[in-house]
Order: C-alpha cells, then sequence, then structure tokens
C-alpha cells in the first residue's frame, strides 16, 4: 500500500525540479529590478526627447495634451539631480527625434498640433546654447526614430501624412543630410532604435494600423540592412521561441553594454514587459515588468551599466517619474 505513495512523492520531487530548469524565455529566469529615482522636475509629459552626452541625459519638449514644452533638463545619475537648461528655441512640439554626436545634442522634426516639422537644432553643453542647423533631409514628420554611430546620426522612418521607411544621415561636421539605403521592413511610425556593436537596430511600431514583427540592423560602413529573429511565436516561425509579446507600439528602447532594451508601449493594452536582445546569438530575453505605471510616448535613455525610464502618458494621466533598471539583479 506504501509502493504507490512513495512513488507518487518521488514523482512530485522530480516535477519540481524540472520545474527550476531555467530558459531564456522561462518566466523562473526573468532577472533585473527597478528603482524608483529623482522625479523629472519639468511638469509631466509625454512625446518628449532625450539624449546621452559625457554620462549625463538631457530630456525636453513634449506635451500635456494641451501645451507643447519647449524646456530643457539635465539629469547627473551620480548625484540623482536635475538641472534646468536653455530652452530649446524652436517651437514647442512632441514626436520629435533627438540623438548626440561629437559631444553635442541634436533635436528635430515632431510636431506642434497643426504642423509636422523637418527643422533640426543643436544643443552644446559647453556653452548651454542651442543653434539651428540644415533642416532635416526628409520630409517634415512626427514618430520617427533616430540614433548615432561613428559620431553621425542617424533619422528615418514616421509620419508625414503617409507612413515613411526612407533613412538619412546627418553629419554634424559638415551639417549636412545624406539621404542613405530605405530601412529594410515596412513603413510604420511608433517603433524604436537602438544601437548594439556599432549597428543600428529599428524594431516594433505601426504600419496602417498593423504591428510589425520584424527586427533589422543598419550597418553604416556597408551601408546594408540586415533582417533578423522574427518577433512572432512558435506557430508562425518554428524557431522554438515565442516572442510574440515584443511587438507594440509608442515603446522606448535603449542600450546596456550591447544589449538592446524594449519596454512599455502598447499592442491593444499598455504594456509593462520589458525585453533585452543580445545581437551576439539573435536571441531575446525577457526581463521583470518595469514597475511604474504602464504607459506610451516615454523616454529612455542607457548611461553606464544601467537604463532609465521615465515621463510618458497613460490614458489621460501624463508621468513625471524616472525609474531605473540594473538588468543583472535578481529581484528574488
Amino acid at each position: 500500500m506504501k509502493t504507490p505513495r512513495l512513488l507518487a512523492v518521488l514523482l512530485l520531487i522530480l516535477a519540481s525540479l524540472n520545474s527550476c530548469t531555467k530558459d531564456s524565455t522561462d518566466v523562473d529566469s526573468v532577472i533585473g529590478a527597478w528603482y524608483g529615482r529623482s522625479q523629472f522636475e519639468g511638469l509631466a509629459r509625454s512625446g518628449a526627447v532625450s539624449f546621452v552626452i559625457d554620462g549625463k541625459a538631457y530630456v525636453g519638449l513634449g506635451t500635456d495634451g494641451t501645451d507643447k514644452y519647449t524646456d530643457f533638463w539635465q539629469y547627473v545619475p551620480g548625484t540623482n539631480t536635475w538641472k534646468q537648461l536653455a530652452p530649446f528655441p524652436g517651437v514647442g512640439r512632441y514626436q520629435a527625434v533627438a540623438f548626440a554626436a561629437n559631444g553635442k545634442g541634436y533635436v528635430g522634426t515632431g510636431y506642434d498640433g497643426l504642423n509636422r516639422l523637418k527643422d533640426f537644432w543643436e544643443y552644446d553643453p559647453a556653452t548651454n546654447a542651442w543653434a539651428r542647423k540644415a533642416d532635416f533631409g526628409g520630409s517634415g514628420r512626427y514618430s520617427a526614430v533616430a540614433f548615432s554611430i561613428n559620431e553621425k546620426g542617424y533619422v528615418g522612418t514616421g509620419y508625414d501624412g503617409n507612413y515613411k521607411k526612407d533613412f538619412w544621415q546627418y553629419d554634424p561636421g559638415t551639417d549636412v543630410w545624406t539621404q542613405k539605403p530605405s530601412f529594410g521592413g515596412n513603413k510604420r511610425l511608433g517603433a524604436v532604435a537602438f544601437v548594439a556593436n556599432n549597428e543600428g537596430y529599428i524594431c516594433t511600431g505601426l504600419d496602417n494600423g498593423t504591428y510589425q514583427t520584424d527586427n533589422w540592423s543598419y550597418n553604416p560602413t556597408t551601408e546594408t540592412w540586415t533582417e533578423h529573429r522574427k518577433l512572432e511565436g512558435t506557430a508562425t516561425n518554428g524557431t522554438g521561441f515565442d516572442f510574440s509579446a515584443v511587438p507594440r507600439a509608442y515603446g522606448v528602447a535603449f542600450t546596456i553594454a550591447n544589449t538592446g532594451y524594449v519596454t512599455l508601449g502598447s499592442k491593444d493594452t499598455q504594456l509593462l514587459s520589458c525585453w533585452a536582445y543580445s545581437p551576439t546569438d539573435d536571441n531575446w530575453y525577457q526581463k521583470t515588468d518595469f514597475s511604474g505605471a504602464s504607459r506610451t510616448l516615454a523616454v529612455a535613455f542607457g548611461l553606464g551599466d544601467y537604463g532609465y525610464v521615465g515621463l510618458g502618458v497613460g490614458g489621460s494621466i501624463r508621468y513625471d517619474d524616472l525609474w531605473k533598471l540594473e538588468p543583472a539583479t535578481d529581484v528574488d
């Protein structure tokens, strides 16, 4: 009579041990801890921009749903403090783009509530001053993406009345925009971009209401686009991986140590999930969900070993909080 009961106990123990085996997509293996940091000192907003220079973050523009802001702020992670800077001299706007190159920040495009914009501006942190530069080489637009590689900026996709996939390089040394081979995937708005291993990645976003499931990298040396693993489930791509939770619109991305991170945004509902992309094995790894409220149109940036996410809008609520991700910290 005791043998069946003993066997059942042994089977339960084995099942428990097997459940401890971790895979890159298992919930049990999810690591990363989010910590609240000093609240953004400006007004709550969505659709702001950010860039990083010399270990400091710069955040500004955006909207509260009515007003379009021009104020700009510097965040210093070492002291966890904010400092107000010279205001952006262009018209207030949201869903613009920004990048840093040659020790200066660049901000342009976006929407002022009436016009899709193409003006571009340079911020010099040494003098705390702005200067107007050559207009963006493409059409006026909003909800595009931008990144910088080798001290040159790149801007593409977005919406100018139509969905776009053109791609442009900006050279700060000559103040010239040059059109490059168009983005390899579909047209889109609300995508995200990050840089890893000296290549720029663009993924997620919407094309005519359809959430995009491709992931592409751009090599500035060869001027070529390469498609990577699809953001789909096993039933679709047969890879044994399910990354169907990654696609979204109006999320944010940042880079830590040649790994790209994607979080927030929406896909039918607003999301908290956070995913890390490793170009080494073309694989996505789930991280701990964002600890703040779900939202879209936030800002994000990587500083050292950590990522930072803040601001944005959830429903009718605009946020002014800031959160730090420690990607290697086990919350357990």
